[in-house]
C-alpha cells in the first residue's frame, strides 16, 4: 500500500517563507510525476506545481516566481519551497504522485491528506 505524508505547514506572516515536504512510502516500483495542489476555504482544489521524474517543472501562474518544486528520487520525496507568501496562498496543500506499485500494475494517482498553510499577520 502506498502512502503520501505531507509536513511543513503552519502559520506565517505575509512575505514569509515555508517549505513543505512530502514523503512517499510503501509498495513503490516507480514514481512518475509528483506535485502539489491546494484548496482554499470555500474554493475548489487547484493545481500548484508539478515535477517529472527527470526534473521538468511546471507552475501555476499564481505561484510562478515565488514557489519552487523539487524532488529527491532516491528518497521518494517532493518539496515545495514557498517564498513571498501572500494571504491568498492560505490553503490546505496536498501532495500527489503518479506511482506504479509493481512492475505489473498501471500507474495510479495517490494523494496525501494535506497540510495547512495559513498566511496572516
Amino acid at each position: 500500500q502506498v502512502q503520501l505524508v505531507e509536513s511543513g505547514g503552519g502559520l506565517v506572516q505575509p512575505g514569509g517563507s515555508l517549505r513543505l515536504s512530502c514523503a512517499a512510502s510503501g509498495s513503490i516500483f516507480s514514481i512518475k510525476d509528483m506535485g502539489w495542489y491546494r484548496q482554499a476555504p470555500g474554493k475548489e482544489r487547484e493545481w500548484v506545481a508539478t515535477i517529472t521524474n527527470s526534473g521538468t517543472t511546471n507552475y501555476a501562474p499564481s505561484v510562478k516566481g515565488r514557489f519552487t518544486i523539487s524532488r529527491d528520487n532516491a528518497e521518494n520525496m517532493v518539496y515545495l519551497q514557498m517564498n513571498s507568501l501572500k494571504p491568498e496562498d492560505t490553503a490546505v496543500y496536498y501532495c500527489h504522485a503518479v506511482i506504479s506499485p509493481t512492475p505489473y500494475r498501471n500507474a495510479m494517482i495517490y494523494w496525501g491528506k494535506g497540510t495547512l498553510v495559513t498566511v496572516s499577520s
